[in-house]
């Protein structure tokens, strides 16, 4: 499997699991951890320009989705 093909499956099993649970990948749990470091990783490279061009038009499609259900402060 090409390195292009195992970023199009992360990318598709982060879109799925937000499709299902309606939150992005958290860090505190152990099954979740490495898509959560992946979207970290991917939006790093995204800020410092470093993320192939083919790829930054679906990351923002992932962003806009995890803007979505971005999470909301109760108190206030």
């Amino acid at each position: 499997m090409t390195q292009d093909q195992l970023w199009i499956n992360r990318y598709i099993e982060i879109r799925d699991f937000m499709e299902a649970n309606h939150r992005k990948p958290s860090k505190h749990y152990p099954e979740e951890r490495d898509m959560h470091n992946w979207w970290k990783h991917n939006k790093k490279l995204l800020n410092s320009n470093e993320l192939r061009a083919d790829r930054v038009e679906l990351f923002n499609k992932l962003l806009e989705a995890g803007e979505k259900y971005r999470r909301v402060n109760q108190w206030g």
